[in-house]
């Protein structure tokens, strides 16, 4: 006997009840998310932008390349000091197919770097079509690097330790041109974003020295895309 046509109306029914269901909490937690950001941004004296379409195409390793391009979304920018001066920062949520792995900050340094260095968790499903190079441990992470007598110079025992207070949470580091990102969970709110950003920046430091006759980072960094 076969099933009656009511009951397959009501599964429909459900199905779809629970699918709106799903999609509210997703964009209640978006919108709560927006708003978190926004304030964050406000008490800082940062700019904020719902997306900016060009941002997330200055990148191409570690987690952009990991996830996919994407845009990103709920964008703060402006300008922070470290220890060895002032620097531009951005953070986003990175949106890939309207679904967001991560969310990305990011330290601008005044030189830019030939090599790329991405520094991963072990835990971490690392493995991507293009994966750089595989030179070995570095602290508690593993490096990946597209050149390596480049990047050896670079790793020195104070970059491991920079690199190891940067925290368990955040599955990937690296270093691409003139700078240092991270890629955080998608649950890191301000306070957590702040302590990331400061632990980049001590990132930033060892591999770009303030020099004091020059600091061509502006009082608000750049304005991100409307």
């Amino acid at each position: 006997m076969g099933i009656p046509a009511w009951v397959w109306f009501v599964i429909a029914v459900v199905a779809a009840v629970a699918g709106a269901a799903l999609l509210l909490r997703d964009r209640s937690r978006s919108n709560s998310r927006d708003r978190e950001r926004r304030r964050w941004a406000a008490l800082r004296g940062w700019q904020f932008a719902e997306a900016d379409p060009e941002l997330v195409a200055t990148w191409n390793s570690g987690a952009i390349a990991y996830y996919g391009k994407g845009n990103a979304v709920d964008v703060v920018a402006g300008s922070t000091f470290t220890a060895d001066g002032r620097r531009r920062v951005y953070v986003f949520d990175l949106d890939v197919n309207g679904k967001r792995p991560a969310v990305i900050a990011a330290v601008q340094l005044r030189r830019k770097h030939a090599v790329v260095v991405e520094l991963w968790l072990p835990s971490m499903p690392f493995q991507r079509e293009h994966m750089p190079e595989l030179l070995g441990p570095v602290g508690q992470r593993y490096a990946f690097v597209s050149d390596m007598a480049a990047a050896r110079a670079l790793i020195t025992p104070d970059l491991v330790d920079a690199s190891e207070e940067i925290g368990g949470d955040v599955t990937v580091v690296w270093l691409e041109s003139d700078w240092v990102l991270a890629s955080a969970p998608t649950n890191a709110g301000p306070s957590r974003l702040e302590r990331l950003l400061r632990g980049i920046g001590e990132v930033a430091d060892v591999l770009d020295p303030f020099d004091a006759e020059t600091d061509p980072v502006g009082d608000q960094g750049q304005q991100p895309a409307e």
